[in-house]
């Protein structure tokens, strides 16, 4: 009588009801992958019209021997390299690199700070993308102490004029900054400790970043205060829905210079919610400050 109970007729042949469940199971995770598949295919298609402006741009550069620096900083885990990857998914290799560079050498530190980003940066209808860049001295070195004060105090003062000269003499710089949430942080690392193709990306850096939470959000208010400006101006990219985020990070960049061919039906206009400029995160973090003492995020 209990086997009775236990399993169901479907089509002459008995079925236990165990194989039933482990069945739904894998059709409701099969749903998932599927769905999941769906999802990224969509927000693929949904890039490329704007992808494909990206080409233009990069041609209008090659042609007219522009040259374009764009700078992803921001928190750990906040979207820069996805970001990154989409920007130049399309793009003519061999008119654009990517940079991201590690500890300074004991040779580059007798160096003048600058020298050596200036040897990578773009020749006459290049674009080059800095994965994090000078402001590493204005984040990361000043929070964990990599470097002295007066160093810290002697770029403060001086990275705006050495911007202003770069964009004097016709390079254009694109500083984006992308700033996630500190409960999205945390999922995001907790999802690089466990995805053994993500792991690599988990640093000692990024297991103290939530610990140090308070004194990142310090120093990029600070960061922003003294070197926004009108000749270099910060985009803060909000970066909880990485779609969003990458999608908004594009559409800054094509913004950013008028190119031939534009195509006239696309929606170039940011999303406030997700584009934020340098001015208006300021002024945002000092209402944060003003109403609870101390700055969100």
């Amino acid at each position: 009588m209990a086997n009775e109970q236990s399993t169901i007729e479907i089509d002459g042949e008995q079925v236990s009801i165990d194989e039933l469940i482990n069945i739904f199971k894998s059709s409701k995770k099969d749903d998932g992958t599927v769905s999941k598949a769906k999802r990224k295919h969509q927000e693929a298609q949904e890039l490329k019209p704007y992808q494909a402006e990206l080409i233009k741009l990069q041609r209008h550069i090659e042609d007219t021997h522009k040259k374009i620096i764009i700078l992803f900083e921001g928190r750990d885990a906040a979207g820069k390299g996805g970001t990154i990857r989409r920007v130049t998914r399309y793009m003519n290799e061999k008119h654009y690199r990517i940079v991201a560079l590690g500890k300074p050498t004991e040779e580059q530190r007798t160096q003048w700070f600058y020298q050596k980003y200036i040897s990578y940066f773009p020749r006459g209808g290049e674009i080059v993308l800095f994965d994090r860049s000078w402001y590493n001295r204005a984040m990361v070195e000043n929070v964990f102490d990599f470097c002295s004060q007066k160093e810290y105090e002697d770029f403060m003062k001086g990275v705006k004029g050495f911007e202003k000269d770069l964009t004097r003499q016709g390079t254009i710089l694109i500083k984006l900054y992308f700033s996630v949430s500190k409960d999205e942080q945390a999922k995001r690392f907790e999802r690089r400790k466990t995805d053994p193709l993500r792991q690599w990306k988990l640093s000692e850096i990024d297991v103290q970043a939530q610990d140090r939470w308070d004194d990142f959000t310090n120093t990029k208010y600070r960061m922003l205060k003294q070197t926004h400006s009108h000749n270099a101006p910060w985009t803060v990219i909000r970066s909880i829905d990485k779609q969003k985020a990458r999608l908004e990070a594009i559409k800054v960049i094509l913004n950013s210079i008028d190119y031939e061919g534009r195509d006239p039906d696309l929606d170039y206009a940011l999303d406030s919610e997700i584009a934020i400029s340098g001015s208006r995160e300021i002024e945002i973090m000092e209402a944060q400050r003003a109403g609870s003492g101390k700055f969100i995020g």
